[in-house]
């Protein structure tokens, strides 16, 4: 169930070049596109945070399955790029109603092991990214028609929900969850808990949505060929599966919260390198580092919410920061896009730029990928040194 609804959200990356040449569309509806399926998966997670506290968390989970299905029908029935974003947006849904209540539910499984249980979790999504690119690519090679990676998904979703259905149907679920009715109440309790983990999620996440998206683009602005840029989308996520399985194991045994901020010191610092990078093999090194740090943070900071909430908050509280860190990232597609292409927002910033002197106007057309994520990285080693800092001064939930 998680490699599907993961497939379902990380699928428009490798189509992006796809809708461009089949729509006639530009970077930045392209990266709306990307950017929809995010908002899609951060909509439904505070109402999914409300239905937990009134229905059991399996049931909703076998619930997503269908939503998957239809969302999957819909998008390859699309005609135009409007329908396609509308697609991506059920898609998207899915996958955020999901991962809200199917975390709690494997952290409630297995109590004693709970960092080891969401990494096998993460790592089954994780394959979801890694054949992504792949699946596109054999689909468009033998069938030339994108429409068909949505049904093959869409087809997959529902023999998927039968099988969750028969298989909940025979197991004894945990009552762990039964005494979380208060979601408000929740958040009140765990503001600080929820805080930290949007702060650390939502601002790494904007800026790795931004860069995965684009990365086929973002490679071939370095001189790589589109079958090698699409090949480093695959180890960009590849990379990611033993980072799951490890991280999850780790975030059991190390001190959670200065193992989520180092996590983040190296993507910073990964990234920046990366946009440094212009031979083959440097890039290729990076990207696996790069797509190996980011997905070690996604195990760990849901080991450590998960370990930390208590059972009256768990399922609640993590609907609320799921939803403010969902909220947060979603955007970092269309961001990169309305930079990398120079108009609407980007002019504002421009114009603005311009009117103070001791700042130099940003050129008229739209910026190169390596300037844009050396931006994003540097904003984001502001937001991990400020943390950091409160760590130091024993400010941080640990």
């Amino acid at each position: 169930m998680v490699l599907l609804v993961n497939l379902a959200r990380v699928i428009f990356a490798p189509l992006l070049e796809e809708f461009i040449a089949v729509f006639g569309i530009g970077e930045a509806t392209a990266g709306l596109v990307a950017t929809l399926v995010w908002v899609g998966s951060a909509v439904p997670r505070l109402p999914t945070g409300w239905l937990l506290t009134r229905v059991p968390r399996h049931r909703v989970v076998l619930a997503t399955g269908g939503i998957l299905t239809v969302a999957s029908a819909f998008t390859a029935a699309a005609d135009s790029i409007v329908m396609v974003g509308a697609g991506a947006l059920l898609m998207g849904l899915s996958s955020g109603v999901y991962l809200v209540a199917a975390n709690p539910l494997v952290s409630e499984l297995y109590p004693e092991r709970v960092g080891r249980a969401l990494g096998i979790h993460g790592t089954a999504a994780q394959l979801a990214a890694v054949i992504a690119a792949p699946f596109v690519t054999l689909v468009l090679s033998v069938f030339v028609e994108w429409r068909v990676v949505f049904v093959c998904i869409g087809v997959a979703a529902f023999l998927a929900t039968v099988a969750f259905y028969r298989t909940a149907r025979r197991t004894e679920l945990p009552a762990a969850g039964a005494a979380d009715r208060d979601l408000l109440g929740a958040a009140r309790a765990q503001w600080r808990v929820i805080l930290l983990g949007v702060a650390i999620l939502g601002t790494t996440g904007f800026v790795w949505q931004g860069l995965f998206n684009f990365y086929e683009l973002y490679m071939q602005t370095k001189g790589l060929g589109s079958a090698t840029a699409k090949n480093t989308l695959t180890l960009l996520f590849a990379a990611g599966v033993p980072a799951f399985f490890v991280s999850g194991r780790l975030a059991d045994r190390l001190p959670q919260v200065p193992y989520l901020l180092s996590i983040v010191v190296v993507f910073v610092v990964a990234v920046l390198a990366l946009t440094a990078a212009t031979s083959l093999v440097p890039i290729l090194l990076l990207t696996a580092v790069v797509g190996y740090v980011v997905h070690s943070l996604f195990p760990a900071l849901d080991t450590y919410l998960l370990d930390t909430l208590p059972d009256q908050h768990r399922g609640s509280a993590y609907a609320v920061y799921s939803a403010g860190m969902m909220i947060v990232q979603a955007t970092g597609s269309s961001a990169v896009g309305v930079l990398r292409e120079g108009h609407g927002a980007y002019d504002v910033v421009r114009a603005a730029t311009a009117l103070l002197p001791v700042v130099e106007p940003l050129p008229p057309g739209g910026l190169s990928y390596d300037a844009i994520f050396t931006g994003l990285s540097l904003g984001l080693a502001v937001v991990v040194s400020a943390l950091l800092a409160l760590q130091r001064l024993d400010r941080l939930p640990n």
